[in-house]
């Protein structure tokens, strides 16, 4: 099978040495992906739902990167750094997969890469799931 890497062009991508998302034939793997803008820089500063809003678009640009879109996501994964943060979150994530509806799960962690990120998140998706 062919690998497709993709990348979104922000300048953590070469630093660290990952993709955005990598396509290997149906499959497309979403990493973790936060509230950032096409420099890196973080948007959405205190704000959970903003955060995860723009995380979530930023996921939905590396599917379709990929061949993939919204609706082929199976598996969602959900990093807050205050679980007390989960109702936000969770509202964002509904406005995105409502009615696809993925596994999911939602964990605190003690923190992110920056201070100012408060959530993060992963997608895997299959095409032609939908």
């Amino acid at each position: 099978m062919d690998r497709q890497n993709v990348a979104s062009g922000t300048p953590w991508e070469p630093i660290v040495g990952y993709s955005r998302a990598v396509g290997v034939g149906t499959a497309v793997y979403v990493s973790g992906t936060t509230a950032t803008d096409e420099s890196g820089n973080v948007v959405g500063h205190g704000d959970p739902y903003a955060q995860a809003t723009l995380a979530l678009r930023n996921i939905d640009a590396a599917l379709r990167a990929a061949g993939a879109g919204l609706k082929d996501v199976v598996r969602t994964r959900m990093y807050v750094t205050n679980i007390d943060d989960w109702a936000e979150v969770a509202r964002a994530h509904a406005a995105f997969f409502g009615a696809i509806r993925p596994a999911t799960s939602m964990v605190e962690v003690r923190r992110l890469i920056a201070p100012e990120m408060l959530v993060e998140i992963e997608a895997d998706a299959v095409i032609g799931a939908s």
